[in-house]
């Protein structure tokens, strides 16, 4: 077991994370913007070169928005559309509009949410051989990567002001019949997991468990710290400042994951709490992530990727 786990993690190439998939998604990237529309082609172009063949569509909608009707679109990358399960790994990849500030600077959001969808790249890219042999096997479990589109609010947080691609893939999901050939079954009830990503990339992140039910799953990231601690495969990773914290239980922060938790999905939110200090600021930047705990978080979860799905 030590070995697998040893492999997993030398898998993992933070240089590729930072250089090629990390840095070409600084810039402004809101919703309708030509940024949002050169990441989308950026992610894309990155999911269809790998080996394990992803199914890769487009959720594009038009949506009421403070500032009119803007169009959004979802990126829904799935491993094996025949299967009946689910584990879904998402994150948000549009960033909040702010107006240039007073010395020019533009919002990149790094944290909110570059590197997460980074992290989904790398993971994917990284376990490529392992996915592809899970997709020749017929598995009834797959693996699903969710990269939504206007998660921010256009002007002010709101029902209606936010959440607009999640709310609309959920609504998809839920009308959608799956497997094929069924009268009784939708997308949304394969889902057998939500994970969701979100504000990563500082040093010191503090996860704590937002649901109960789905507690097991937390602590099976807290077991995976540990063990990967115990190996000497965490970097800058002293034993008393671990990221996941299972003695404490926060509730529910708003956030990508609410439009499927109201329809039924378990959900596991791996967000940094308290936010990140550099969260909706100028200074969410490359040059206040913290590299190594991004490569400890993308070990961990490749981890538990492969022990979920069996790899």
């Amino acid at each position: 077991m030590s070995s697998q786990v040893r492999h997993l993690a030398s898998l993992i190439d933070f240089q590729r994370l930072w250089n090629v998939f990390l840095m070409p998604m600084l810039i402004e990237r809101y919703p309708g913007s030509g940024g949002i529309e050169f990441v989308r082609q950026h992610i894309k172009g990155h999911l269809g070169s790998l080996s394990a063949q992803w199914t890769v569509e487009l959720d594009t909608f038009e949506d009421n928005t403070p500032h009119g009707m803007r169009t959004f679109s979802n990126i829904v990358a799935t491993l094996d559309p025949s299967a009946h399960r689910r584990l879904a790994l998402a994150c948000h990849y549009d960033s909040k509009y702010f107006p240039r500030d007073d010395r020019g600077r533009i919002y990149v959001g790094a944290t909110d949410s570059a590197v997460p969808c980074s992290m989904m790249l790398e993971l994917a890219r990284s376990l490529d051989r392992e996915l592809a042999k899970l997709k020749d096997k017929r598995s009834d479990l797959t693996l699903q990567l969710l990269f939504l589109d206007g998660e921010e609010a256009l002007v002010t947080w709101s029902p209606t002001d936010s959440l607009y691609g999640s709310r609309h893939l959920a609504e998809h999901m839920v009308r959608a019949k799956h497997p094929g050939g069924t009268a009784s079954t939708t997308l949304i009830d394969s889902l057998d997991l939500f994970v969701l990503l979100d504000l990563l990339g500082v040093e010191k992140p503090v996860f704590l468990n937002h649901f109960k039910n789905t507690a097991r799953w937390f602590n099976r990231l807290v077991g995976i710290e540990k063990r990967l601690h115990k190996l000497g495969l965490l970097q800058v990773h002293p034993f008393e400042v671990t990221y996941f914290n299972e003695h404490t239980y926060y509730g529910p922060v708003e956030d990508d994951h609410i439009p499927f938790l109201r329809k039924g999905v378990p959900i596991l939110h791996l967000i940094s709490t308290p936010f990140p200090w550099v969260w909706h600021t100028m200074e969410d930047t490359a040059e206040n992530l913290h590299p190594p705990t991004i490569e400890n978080l993308c070990r961990i979860l490749s981890v538990f990727l492969a022990e979920y799905l069996g790899l």
